[in-house]
């Protein structure tokens, strides 16, 4: 039975992908360009992908090498670590194209030989054992592969790997569909679900058994293919042939040779052996098979004809032996096709090429090039040569073939002569014997590529200052037109559509500022007014104080005095005046009251204390801590210490002296009590310890076994003594004091904190760098901030904004925070933390997001995201407010290298004139950063100097006015300093989670079990690999154990180590001097010789944990259990998926829910009944009683009767109350943490959101989710009640790691993902362990691979990078700007600097130059499209474009459709005279915009799918016809004006790179061959090969294929740094790499439809969350089109302003019921 029984099975197979495909992220696979994840390329899916390239035709070899080391190449580029897998299986798919064949096996040997590449070919298939054991040792994390082979057996194929893969828990990225930018590159993401993992579980042994028969069929394949070629020779036999050939080649040629040389004789000799053998076979066989092979008779060559084949083949070979690429790239193109004989041939020389190459490697000890397996054949060339031949050859056209190539043709076909024993194959000249046409008659042969004319090239002239500073250098070598060019006169003439007669689009466009919803100003001022703006100031407040305990502080505006120096010691007076004696008496009087109170306070208390530390040494230490941190007399706390001292000691001999003779084991934590003890009075008190004091610490020391240290503290004679001895080994703890300290206590040790505190700050005394920040805010100077999170960097922020609040009512800072949340939450702080008396109409704090804003203005701290202060940045008419600011703080800025809106980061960056602070956790290269600031700020410096001097010469004639109070302000340093701070206040311990018996285990997982000694020796040890003291005496004990001869064991030694030995008190910084001698020691081990110990020591330091494959989301709620009796809560987990943060949230409730039905006795549901009922009657009998007392007026006789029920009623209230009420072990809720009144607030403000009641209940058990989705006051809950303390347990997305205050004790990693990179790695473990609560914190892996962590722990953040900072809308905003400035000068210099300073050029003057021509061309597309002038004035809609900004090229397009009528041709009114629209026109309405603003591609593949829908379409239909014509008609004119941009900058190009193959960089380069006139003949097209890659002109592509809209990015030259995803086209249909059309996904007009948020999750596999984010832009950009266009039309009826308020409406109207 063949593979038919199988058929439904590979059928479901097929299905369950296709399913998954819709759901799968379209995300960027790589975060993080340092490393990426180790991940796989399926070889075969590459390949496929590259031969499926538009450009690429048949037989160029070269130009299918290209196309797979461009690709290779852009993953390396970004980071990629990966490995190429071909399997020996995938190799049976091909044996009906046998030119793939070969050129597959060539692919692998090029990757081999001539890349660094990690290409795998020894595994038969991906069921194999082999296989599965590779994966588990490497755990790829995701693997690309194509989704559809070059047939369906070979999609079969890929589709067993697929759910392989998921079933090993690796994920899948579709090879199709692919796009990439500069930094990132974009695919589908199909993770590997539980499901899927099942399914492979269930079915395993059917799956083996399918995948077998596959490969049975196939193998039918290969025997059918050969016989069909070379009859009774087997597989074996032909590769014995092959083996024979190339071992009698190596006689001939032992000296060795090139593989190109090689493979066309040995080719060429087998091929015709075999035919030579088929000819002969034919011969013999017997009569009635004869009238089988009559029929092939036809289709077969004489002997001589392929002959002659093979000399022009060997011709063409030695073609590519001499000419250089540059001369290639001009050969003619022929169009013609073979003739089916010679097409039968070529299979089979195809075939003898495979069998050689497969045997290549037998050639061991022989001397083989193997440089060009890139380039064997050629077949346009092969076909050149046969053209010319058969053609103009024989019409008289005799040309020489130069001596060079002659003499290297003679030797080749003499070795095939030599190689082919068994007959004659003729002499090498005359090159044609035979007069049989090769190649089919065709009228045109040649395709002529000078018949397509590129557009003329030609700038229209602009005169304009910004593009003659900017660009000025290059426009003398660029053509311009005429004035008198038809395009140039054409741009006079712009008519618009007649129905905007009433449209006054050159009308300045209310901005976003204007647009976004305000919260109170719109409303009259009445009293409903004022009480909501009391309820917003509470809240913020509140909300503030959630975040921080800190008092509000008065701000009253300061005179400016000049900075006193802090750094110098104050000199005394030699006699003081009567005054400041009588000051110094009384502040001596009042410190002595002070003391006295904190006497008494303590005698009040002491009692209770010592009674406490005799009954629960830990309680009570508990308590004389509490009482320790409020005391303020150090007299008074070193006697509390010493009591403290003396329990502990008491304590510790009372235990040593319980203990039984076998008991070896002590708890030391009494001793660590004791240590901790010793060490505060010896830190913090040593003038004022007493001998007696003294006495008892040595005592203590003694006891503990510490001998050294009490002789060194207070030296006493010793009696030697046997008692002494025994009582010593009774008490003392066995380990010397500076181990015991190290591993017992390490994060008590001591750290270094300044003794000095700083007139500056009030609450707490900063480090050095702190100071260092504060510095710089007083000197007016710019820094870039680096340091860890929650290391107090932000305390700089809030420093710099009392600066400013302090020194005017003017002056402004602006906060520019990466989300919203951190927006609020930064907003709520300032509310909370200053107060101040502003002037009528100003406020101190004001917001302004997308969403909304408040008092943004008439504030003077604004706290906003990156895109609306770019907004405020931009706009003509608010340069007089960006004045006013003083400075900037960017809070997070490494978010300039991320994905969404890093150009923006980069534009305010260059934008701003004030000084600056930039604040980042991590970064890799703040050098580089801040070098690139500090040339952006000289630029400045140089600016402001001539603003500055143009404003003096108009003061000197005479405009006085407003000059002096804005230079009074402007004294600022350009200075931009770097600070870094590399230490955290407390250590982090890492733990692996297993699960073994159905419960979770933490493995402790040290650092340096992370990395391997080839990292140490290349990279060293990274800077933030931090080991805890513990960790630090592991590694030494590991060091000892592993080399028993290791000569600096002792000087290592912990009890011997110079920082340790003899010291009481061992502080935090010796330990760290001790780790970097450790790590420095282990770096010289393997640097000299000893790396195999080395090695030993790095694998005994990995934990042991196996990786469990169980469901782990059943497990999640264990682990949160197990964490909470090991008091870890509070704690965040991260997870990556919204779908998955709700649900484990959810399950962890219903975990403690079921917990509470287990336990609740079975008699409290029917007692709570039975009092419910009695309660209904009480309540009953308590109403008629009152409806009788109002009845009758008189005194009520029965008053005690109904006294007596509502105190029943009280009573069965509080029963009831306590049957319900959940018990402490079933929640998670700390009820201690707030009070109900506090509570029911926070609750109130969600009642009515859409996840509110949810949140609600799930706080109530101590638990909260939080991801981007939920709305603000969702998130608020959560924030506030996690921070309070009264939440424990809160599921979130990466959203949170980005600056929100949420500090806890434990992290937990729940979900690998692509998200999780080193980057959020360390954002997201730093929220562990709260400074001032914790001095440790712990982070877990639950369910994350081993190999990961390690990843995670061990490799560098990533460096930032610049983008592509240009965009078309972006050069019009900014000439938007430079021409309507208020302040001409200012926005001149502004829109420069944006140009000038991207961080992509910096130090880069080919990519400057590279964008200046973009620019340039920006500016001809604005012309041409009317929204620019000539002198570079907007005009036309250039407003509503630049309205739009968030999306181009949707909006250039939608402005084309509605300046072309379309909109007004669409919206037609129900009847004459309405105003309403039918639904038919508001859905096709919807149908356009979803084309252009909701844009969601799904992957070709789901069309296939046998899936059905229930409410929506899924595939969104094509455009209506009048708009798909105009869009094309559009895109062609645009990708006219890119083609001739494009051979502009091709000057930019790199000649000799572009001559190379981008990975292995093999060169193409040479001298052009001269001597030969054939060769002159055949590569005469010069022209039309300016601005596209060479390679890619072997193919026969030339400049004219840049006119096709959808071209690919390969075409163009490499060099230039521009990609064709820079032309403003918007194609109306999308292709993927194998030429498949992808539809998109109509989620915007479905919802339309039936407005059902579930249907959208159900049918257009949309995640809920992201289904609701969507809606939401899309709405949004409705809603802003419609408010954009009422204004710019007066005519009130207008139809297409009345359908767009309609649809406005209609949409927001659905969305809201979501």
């Amino acid at each position: 039975m063949g593979l038919e029984k199988y058929t439904e099975f590979l059928k479901e197979i097929s299905e369950l992908i296709m399913n998954e495909m819709p759901k799968a992220d379209y995300a960027s696979i790589f975060n993080d360009f340092v490393e990426s994840e180790f991940f796989l390329i399926d070889g075969d899916s590459l390949l496929v992908m590259c031969i499926c390239e538009k450009s690429l035709k048949q037989g160029q070899e070269l130009h299918f090498f290209y196309l797979v080391e461009c690709y290779l190449v852009d993953l390396i580029s970004k980071g990629g670590q990966f490995a190429i897998v071909f399997f020996k299986d995938a190799e049976y798919a091909y044996f009906n194209f046998p030119e793939i064949l070969s050129l597959r096996t060539a692919l692998i040997l090029h990757l081999q030989h001539n890349t660094t590449i990690d290409v795998r070919t020894e595994f038969s298939g991906c069921l194999s054992q082999e296989w599965k054991i590779f994966l588990d040792e490497s755990y790829p994390y995701f693997l690309i592969i194509a989704d559809e082979g070059l047939n369906h057996l070979q999609t079969h194929l890929f589709n067993f790997f697929i759910i392989q893969s998921w079933a090993v828990k690796v994920n899948a990225v579709l090879s199709s569909g692919q796009t990439s930018d500069l930094l990132r590159l974009y695919a589908y993401f199909m993770p590997s679900k539980f499901t899927n993992q099942m399914f492979f579980k269930e079915n395993e042994k059917k799956i083996k058994n399918a995948y077998q028969t596959l490969i049975k069929q196939l193998e039918k394949c290969r025997v059918l293919a050969l016989e069909s070629l070379f009859g009774n020779l087997k597989w074996k036999n032909m590769m014995e042939e092959a083996c024979e050939t190339i071992s009698l080649l190596k006689q001939l040629w032992p000296e060795g040779s090139d593989i190109r040389r090689v493979l066309c004789v040995t080719s060429c000799s087998l091929s015709l052996r075999m035919c030579h053998h088929f000819l002969e076979n034919r011969e013999k066989t017997t009569p009635d098979q004869k009238t089988n092979i009559q029929q092939e008779e036809r289709s077969c060559l004489t002997l001589q004809e392929m002959e002659d084949l093979c000399k022009l083949h060997c011709l063409s070979v030695v073609f590519l032996l001499h000419l250089p690429l540059s001369q290639r790239a001009c050969t003619r193109f022929i169009v013609s096709h073979w003739i089916e004989d010679i097409q039968t041939f070529l299979k089979m020389k195809k075939w003898c090429e495979y069998f050689i190459l497969s045997n290549i490697n037998i050639s061991e000890l022989w001397n083989l090039n193997l440089i060009h397996l890139s380039d064997l054949n050629d077949e346009l060339l092969l076909k050149n040569i046969a053209f010319y031949y058969e053609n103009e050859n024989v019409q008289g056209l005799h040309l020489n073939l130069g001596n060079v190539i002659m003499k290297d043709y003679e030797h080749l076909w003499n070795t095939v002569s030599k190689l082919v024993t068994e007959f004659d194959v003729g002499k090498p000249f005359p090159l044609r014997t035979t007069k049989l046409n090769f190649l089919k008659k065709n009228p045109l042969p040649i395709k002529d590529t000078s018949k397509e004319k590129m557009p003329s090239l030609g700038f229209i002239p602009m005169s304009s200052e910004v593009v003659d500073k900017f660009a000025g250098d290059i426009l003398k070598d660029l053509p311009f037109l005429q004035s008198d060019d038809p395009i140039v006169t054409s741009l006079v003439k712009h008519k618009e559509f007649d129905e905007l007669v009433h449209w006054h689009s050159h009308r300045p466009l209310s901005d976003d500022y204007d647009r976004t919803k305000c919260a109170f100003d719109e409303k009259p001022r009445d009293g409903y007014f004022f009480k909501s703006l009391q309820k917003y100031h509470r809240f913020q407040r509140f909300y503030g104080n959630s975040l921080e305990s800190v008092s509000s502080k008065v701000i009253v505006t300061q005179a400016i005095k000049p900075k006193k120096n802090f750094s110098e010691p104050k000199s005394k007076k030699a006699n003081e005046t009567k005054a400041e004696i009588i000051t110094r008496e009384n502040k001596k009087r009042l410190l002595a009251k002070e003391e006295q109170k904190e006497e008494n306070k303590w005698h009040a208390l002491s009692f209770s204390i010592e009674e406490e530390l005799k009954e629960n040494l830990n309680s009570g230490i508990k308590n004389l801590e509490d009482f320790l941190k409020s005391c303020k007399s150090n007299s008074v706390k070193l006697r509390v210490e010493m009591v403290g001292l003396t329990a502990c000691l008491k304590a510790w001999k009372e235990h040593c002296r319980g203990q039984g003779k076998g008991e070896t084991t002590k708890d030391l934590s009494i001793a660590v009590q004791m240590m901790k003890r010793i060490h505060s009075l010896m830190e913090k008190y040593p003038e004022l310890l007493q001998e007696a004091d003294r006495q008892l610490i040595a005592r203590c020391l003694k006891y503990l076994g510490f001998d050294e240290l009490a002789s060194s503290l207070y030296p006493t004679e010793v009696a030697a003594d046997d008692d002494i001895k025994k009582k010593k080994r009774k008490y003392s703890i066995g380990i010397g004091p500076a181990r015991f300290q190290l591993q017992y206590m390490g994060h008590f040790l001591i750290r270094d904190e300044r003794k000095d505190p700083d007139p500056r700050v009030q609450g707490f005394i900063p480090d050095t760098w702190q100071r260092e920040l504060l510095d710089v805010v007083d000197n007016n100077e710019s820094a870039v901030i680096v340091a860890p999170t929650s290391s107090g960097k932000t305390y700089a922020s809030y420093y710099c904004m009392e600066k400013v609040l302090k020194e005017s009512n003017e002056g402004v800072v602006v906060y520019v925070a990466p989300t919203k949340a951190l927006v609020n939450q930064v907003a709520a702080t300032v509310y909370n933390r200053y107060t101040k008396n502003m002037p009528s109409g100003e406020t101190l704090c004001g917001v302004f997001t997308r969403d909304y804003r408040h008092d943004a203005l008439n504030c003077q701290v604004l706290i906003t995201v990156p895109a609306c202060l770019e907004i405020l940045l931009l706009a003509p008419h608010r340069q007089a407010w960006v004045k006013r600011i003083r400075y900037v703080i960017f809070d997070e800025v490494h978010c300039l290298g991320g994905e969404i809106g890093a150009e923006i980061w980069e534009h305010l960056l260059v934008m701003i004139r004030c000084p600056f602070l930039a604040l980042s956790a991590t970064i890799s290269n703040p050098e580089h950063l801040t070098e690139w600031l500090q040339s952006v700020k000289r630029y400045w410096k140089q600016a402001d100097g001539e603003i500055e001097k143009n404003n003096a010469s108009k003061r000197n004639a005479g405009y006085r006015a407003n000059f002096h109070k804005d230079c009074v302000q402007r004294k600022q340093s350009y200075k931009v300093r770097l600070v870094i701070y590399g230490e955290r206040y407390n250590d982090l311990e890492k733990y692996i989670c297993s699960i073994k018996h159905d419960d979770v285990y933490f493995d402790h997982f040290h650092p340096c079990a992370a990395l391997t000694t080839d990292h140490i020796e290349r990279y060293g040890f990274p800077s933030d690999l931090i080991l805890s003291p513990r960790e630090t005496i592991q590694l030494y004990d590991t060091m000892f154990q592993f080399w028993q001869s290791w000569p600096r064991a002792q000087e290592l030694c912990p009890e011997e180590f110079i920082h340790f030995k003899n010291k009481i008190v061992i502080k935090k910084l010796d330990a760290r001097k001790y780790e970097e001698s450790l790590k420095a020691e282990l770096t010289s081990w393997i640097k000299n010789g000893n790396a195999e110990e080395a090695k030993r020591v790095l694998r005994n330091l990995r934990p042991n944990s196996d990786f469990s494959s169980l469901n782990m989301e059943r497990m999640f709620p264990l682990l949160v259990e197990k964490l909470r009796k090991m008091e870890k809560l509070p704690a965040l987990f991260f997870l990556f998926k919204r779908g998955d943060v709700e649900r484990n949230a959810k399950n962890v409730s219903t975990f403690l829910e079921q917990k509470q039905e287990r336990e609740r006795p079975l008699t409290a549901d029917k007692e709570a009944h039975v009092v419910a009922n009695k309660l209904k009657r009480i309540k009953k009998s308590i109403e008629k009683q009152k409806t009788i007392d109002e009845k009758s007026q008189k005194k009520p006789r029965k008053m005690d009767q109904s006294f007596i029920h509502e105190a029943e009623h009280d009573n069965l209230l509080r029963i009831l109350e306590k049957n319900l009420e959940i018990p402490q072990e079933c929640t998670y809720a700390d009820q201690k943490a707030l009070d109900t009144e506090t509570l029911q607030t926070v609750f109130h403000r969600v009642k009515f959101t859409r996840k509110g009641a949810e949140l609600k209940a799930l706080a109530e058990r101590g638990i909260g989710y939080h991801h981007t989705s939920l709305e603000s006051k969702e998130k608020q809950l959560v924030e506030i009640l996690f921070r309070k303390g009264f939440i424990r347990v809160v599921t979130a997305t990466g959203t949170l790691a980005l600056g929100i205050n949420m500090p806890c004790k434990s992290v937990v990693f729940a979900q690998n993902s692509i998200y999780l990179d080193a980057l959020n790695y360390r954002q997201m473990s730093g929220r562990a362990g709260r400074r001032g609560q914790d001095l440790q914190g712990d982070v877990y892996f639950f369910n994350i691979p081993l190999p990961k962590i390690e990843k995670l722990i061990k490799s560098k953040v990533p460096e930032l990078r610049g983008q592509f900072p240009l965009s078309i809308t972006l050069v019009l905003r900014l000439m938007l700007l430079a021409s309507k400035g208020d302040d001409p000068e200012d926005a001149k210099a502004k829109v420069l600097s944006v140009l000038k300073h991207s961080l992509l050029s910096f130090k880069q003057p080919r990519t400057m130059e590279m964008l200046k021509l973009y620019f340039l061309f920006s500016l001809q597309f604005l012309v041409k499209e009317g929204y620019l002038s000539q002198e570079g004035n907007p005009m036309g809609f250039a407003g509503l474009v630049s309205h739009l900004h968030y999306h181009e090229p949707s909006n250039l397009v939608f402005v084309n459709f509605l300046v072309r009528g379309l909109f007004h041709n669409l919206c037609q009114p129900t009847q004459k005279g309405s105003k309403r629209f039918s639904q038919d026109v508001m859905e096709k309405l919807v149908l356009v915009l979803a084309h252009l603003f909701g844009r969601k591609f799904l992957p070709s593949k789901f069309q296939d799918a046998a899936v059905k829908f229930y409410q929506s379409k899924v595939f969104l239909e094509d455009l209506p016809e009048d708009f798909n014509a105009a869009l094309n008609e559009y895109n062609t004119q645009v990708t006219k004006d890119f083609a001739s941009f494009l051979l502009i900058v091709s000057k930019l190009a790199d000649m000799k790179q572009e001559h190379q193959l981008p990975l292995s960089n093999i060169n193409f380069t040479g001298k052009e061959c001269e001597d030969s006139q054939l060769v002159s003949h055949l590569m005469n097209c010069k022209e039309g090969r300016v601005a596209i890659s060479p390679f890619v002109c072997l193919s026969g592509n030339c400049d004219s294929d840049l006119l096709q809209s959808e071209t690919s990015n390969h075409l163009i030259l490499r060099t230039i740094g521009i990609r064709h995803a820079q032309a403003p086209v918007l194609l109306s249909q999308e292709f993927d790499s194998q030429g498949r059309r992808m539809p998109l996904n109509a989620y915007a007009l479905d919802f339309y439809k039936h407005g059902s948020l579930i249907g959208l999750v159900q049918d257009n596999r949309l995640n809920e969350g992201d289904a609701y984010q969507l809606l939401k832009d899309f709405s949004l950009t409705i809603q802003c089109i419609s408010v954009s266009l009422r204004e710019l039309c007066d005519n009130e009826e207008d139809n297409v302003v009345l359908a767009f308020e309609q649809l406005s409406e209609t949409f927001s109207e659905k969305f809201k019921k979501v």
